[in-house]
């Protein structure tokens, strides 16, 4: 297998992202992950811009890493300054990793008009410091900044810039389509030239995704002689985001034959959810290989084609990225829709039960009531179990009430809410202050069920949406709220239809936590 070394850049290219704010703490979780999955490389900072890395670099040097290395990044010298005098090329010694990443210009607009210096200066910058860190014993990756914008620009002076960094000593050079703008037919012809130009030295592949095609450009760079691909692991990163290494490792893996690293690929979905839950990001439904729909069947024909052969609608097995093949319920689904969905919860039923007709009039029944439930699996598995006789609450609710204010004097908590909950005759009441009612309802649910349950502790959510059902009926009107949540190991989503937002909360909170006490 041809191997392909994945340099990940989510916590310095990514951290760049809008709205991205890594901790110390959240740097060391994510090299973790990171480091499990067994990519080569984790660029994980740049010491220079800012205390926090230096920080994080000073806590990661403590980790034994069982792969991957962590990289320093930083830029070529300043053009006034020697290597030994510049301080940002002295903090990446700072940072004490066996790899450094350097970044230098290779487009002559960038030598010009960023820069303001000539290109025989920009080559002087380039070779130095790549110079300064060989001698001092670091394994050196070069990525040259806007090569496919400087090569289709000027074609001699964006080769020299890497000819200045191989003759300095670097261990790879890597081509940076920075603006993210240049197609992959561009990217496969160039990449495939540098590499005959370039012989027994690595080139890699660091791909932007402003016209959509970083991935593409990536995979197809590997086919033009690319050994190395840089991303971010979610694909986030400056303006539209990197190249997306948790659908390109896949792809070079399942698809090309490639070895990217050094885990199992169905360590991938698990990755993936704990990375953007830290980054506080959700994952797209769609997302190939992991989203929650990239192995969903809705329509009939679907269904019943990939029970008999799976491959029929499904490109790769979904436990091989450690994914799950779904049914989505709807109200036109049949039968056989239904069994294939409850065949884990109830494999003995079969499509002339009188249990399956129940199931498929209740599903129709609540779906025309504004339930739905290709969306909820975790709401519609309890209406199963319930349909089945086999559902068990765990609590009973006795009473709530809240309240809101405007203006908010603390400027913050805007509600108030207190309930009480019955436990095998055991009552508890639990109050507290949330920004909103429903957030106040529910700290004070898992307040009070904690008490008796300590698993549901660990239950909050992450995502939150309402739909209005009937428009026409104003103020008035039937409204349906989904709730995605998680314990930090999986994501359940739940549904709650009613004319009174607070009350669909509530019966959308109800069904994610009962869904976990029930063992579902």
């Amino acid at each position: 297998m041809k191997k392909i070394k994945i340099l990940d850049s989510t916590l310095r290219d990514g951290a760049q992202s809008e709205s991205i704010s890594f901790s110390v703490s959240d740097k060391l979780k994510i090299i973790s992950v990171l480091d499990d999955m067994g990519v080569d490389y984790i660029e994980a900072g740049n010491p220079g811009s800012n205390p926090k890395d230096l920080e994080f670099f000073a806590r990661a040097a403590k980790i034994t890493m069982k792969t991957a290395k962590l990289c320093a990044f930083g830029s070529t010298r300043r053009k006034n300054l020697r290597a030994e005098e510049d301080d940002n090329v002295l903090s990446l010694l700072k940072a004490n990793t066996d790899v450094v990443v350097i970044f230098g210009k290779s487009w002559d607009l960038h030598i010009r008009e960023i820069l303001k210096t000539t290109p025989e200066n920009n080559l002087e910058l380039i070779g130095d410091t790549v110079d300064f860190f060989k001698k001092k014993g670091k394994e050196v990756i070069y990525d040259a900044e806007h090569f496919f914008d400087g090569y289709k620009s000027n074609r001699d002076c964006a080769l020299d810039s890497l000819r200045a960094a191989a003759r300095a000593g670097a261990d790879s050079l890597c081509l940076c389509d920075t603006n993210g703008g240049c197609l992959p037919s561009d990217i496969f012809r160039i990449t495939r030239e540098v590499v005959a130009m370039f012989p027994g030295l690595p080139v890699g592949i660091h791909c932007h995704n402003d016209i959509g095609c970083a991935v593409a450009s990536s995979m197809i760079a590997v086919d033009a002689g690319a050994e190395q691909v840089q991303g971010t692991f979610i694909g986030i990163g400056e303006r539209c985001g990197n190249a997306d290494l948790s659908v390109i490792i896949p792809n070079l893996q399942l698809k090309q034959g490639c070895q990217c690293i050094s885990s199992d690929l169905d360590k991938l979905s698990e990755a993936v959810f704990t990375v953007s839950e830290i980054a506080n990001i959700p994952v797209p439904l769609n997302k190939p290989y992991v989203g929650l729909s990239a192995f969903a069947h809705k329509g009939g024909m679907h269904i019943d084609g990939v029970c008999k052969c799976s491959q029929s609608f499904e490109h790769v097995e979904p436990t091989l990225v450690g994914n799950k093949r779904r049914f989505l319920m709807s109200e036109v689904s049949g039968r056989t829709t239904v069994l294939a969905k409850v065949k884990d919860i109830a494999p003995e039923l079969h499509k002339d039960s009188p249990e399956t007709a129940l199931i498929v009039q209740k599903l129709k029944d609540m779906e025309h009531e504004g339930y739905q439930f290709e969306s909820a699996d975790a709401s519609f598995e309890l209406m199963v179990m319930n349909v089945l006789g086999r559902f068990q609450p765990h609590f009973k609710l006795n009473m709530y009430k809240t309240s809101g204010e405007w203006p908010n004097p603390d400027g913050a908590m805007s509600a108030y809410a207190v309930l009480i909950i019955d436990v095998n005759g055991k009552t508890e009441t639990a109050a507290s202050t949330g920004n909103g009612p429903v957030n106040a309802l529910d700290l004070a649910l898992r307040k009070a069920l904690t008490v008796f349950y300590p698993e549901v502790s660990r239950i909050h959510l992450v995502d939150y949406k309402v739909r209005v059902l009937t428009a026409e009926n104003g103020s008035a009107a039937k409204v349906r709220v989904l709730l995605e949540s998680t314990n930090g190991e999986r994501v359940w989503t739940t549904v709650g239809v009613s004319t009174d937002i607070i009350q669909a909360s509530w019966l959308a909170l109800i069904d994610s936590i009962e869904y976990i006490l029930n063992g579902l």
